[in-house]
């Protein structure tokens, strides 16, 4: 598996990951094998992981006491490649990424360690460092217009959010006729791969591109044909937290020491709503920003208090549209079964207008590639999230003046191409 790897010497049999796989996830991937003295967790007929139904969101691992699954390492290729003098290595942070690297190095949990992260990665080689938000922003423009699209036509709704590549592995493997309501927006990391794969295409170094993520699926989602060209992809590697905080420590590096650095330009310009991406009910809030007719403070107030935030599994809320005389009815699910369980209702008959889905419960503040704690840390993550968008000057993607810049300039005529992808067509080639 490109995401997660086993070693069956430290497995104690004590069947947490076959829980979590089962009970809160509903994949099903793994399973207890065989019994007696030869009892082993195995997937069906011993199947390599990758062959399996495994969507690669890692929980399994983030439970596993033991060590038995770990996330796969792409650490040395990336000491690798900052150790090469041809190489232009540039680095993009994922928001969830900021509030899970300081309890590590004895910090405050949900203090903002943005800026701390930045200076470390000047200092292990980085050349251009950058804000996944900056491409969240880019992701909330385009999956607004594509939901006001789908409502003024009324069709493929609801819509669902495509940030999460376990949830697109998910609906792929067992809900593949839901494909075309899922929204062909790439998610933030594949949309700033692509802008910054094209910002640099003129450099005289190889240009190595390199995403910091709490997610597992997102090493998946790095090696999908969709995204790449001729043959190149648009992230080359996929380093998790853990990860990058094994690199700060293999660096000598005294994290506590570090004085706080701004991102790069051309791209240092964010909004608070691309940074509360990395909580569930984020995504769906800087939509109903972007949406909403009225952008007065006020308007953020009842936004925040509609329903959308909570670490609950399941949540619900109704919004109006346009000039108030529509509402739109919207879901948000963290955590597969709580998915499953909301998909049933769905092809029940039950009507949404969106949908919002993160494989990890809690959304990426918990994702499988952030070190592990207790679930008042993961509320405490949130909560840094939240803080963070309050520090922020602009609250709405459309008031970034970056993303202007990019329409007119670098992605100009070149939209779909670089933002979009089509899933549906990626399971009939399959097929």
């Amino acid at each position: 598996s490109l995401c997660i790897t086993r070693d069956r010497n430290k497995c104690i049999l004590c069947g947490d990951c076959v829980r979590m796989c089962w009970e809160v996830q509903n994949v099903g991937a793994i399973d207890f094998a065989y019994r007696g003295s030869k009892m082993s967790i195995s997937t069906i007929f011993a199947q390599p992981i990758a062959e399996s139904d495994c969507i690669g969101c890692g929980q399994c691992s983030a439970v596993c006491p033991t060590g038995a699954i770990v996330v796969k390492s792409d650490r040395d290729r990336v000491w690798r490649e900052l150790n090469d003098q041809n190489s232009k290595v540039i680095a993009q942070i994922a928001p969830a990424v900021r509030v899970a690297v300081n309890r590590e190095f004895g910090l405050a949990e949900k203090e903002n360690a943005m800026g701390r992260i930045v200076a470390a990665l000047r200092r292990m080689g980085f050349d251009s460092i950058f804000d996944t938000s900056t491409g969240a922003d880019l992701t909330v423009l385009e999956e607004a217009a594509e939901l006001e699209k789908r409502l003024d036509q009324g069709e493929n709704l609801p819509l669902f959010t495509s940030c999460c590549p376990a949830w697109i592995n998910y609906c792929e493997k067992n809900y593949p006729e839901l494909l075309s309501h899922i929204s062909t927006c790439r998610s933030p990391m594949q949309m700033f791969g692509s802008v910054i794969k094209e910002q640099f295409k003129t450099s005289g170094k190889k240009i190595v591109h390199v995403a910091v993520m709490p997610c597992t699926a997102k090493k998946f989602e790095a090696a999908r044909d969709e995204f790449k060209i001729d043959g190149v992809p648009m992230v080359d590697y996929v380093i998790t937290t853990q990860e990058l905080i094994r690199m700060i420590k293999e660096a000598g590096i005294v994290f506590g020491d570090l004085e706080p650095e701004a991102v790069d330009m051309p791209f240092g310009s964010m909004t608070g709503a691309g940074v509360i991406f990395g909580v569930t009910g984020g995504v769906t809030e800087a939509v109903i920003r972007r949406i909403a007719m009225d952008k007065t403070p006020g308007t953020l107030s009842s936004i925040a208090f509609s329903g959308v935030r909570g670490m609950d599994g399941i949540k619900e809320a109704t919004v109006p549209y346009g000039n108030g005389e529509r509402e739109l009815k919207i879901a948000i699910v963290s955590g597969l079964k709580n998915a499953d369980d909301l998909l049933q209702r769905i092809t029940a008959g039950k009507h949404y207008d969106f949908v919002e889905v993160m494989a990890c419960p809690g959304g990426c503040i918990s994702g499988a590639g952030q070190p592990f704690t207790t679930l008042k840390g993961k509320e405490n993550r949130g909560k840094g999230l939240y803080s963070a968008d309050k520090l922020c000057s602009v609250k709405r993607s459309e008031e970034n003046s970056l993303m202007m810049s990019l329409y007119k300039g670098l992605l100009k005529g070149r939209i779909h191409e670089l933002l979009h992808v089509d899933y549906q067509g990626r399971k009939v080639e399959e097929k």
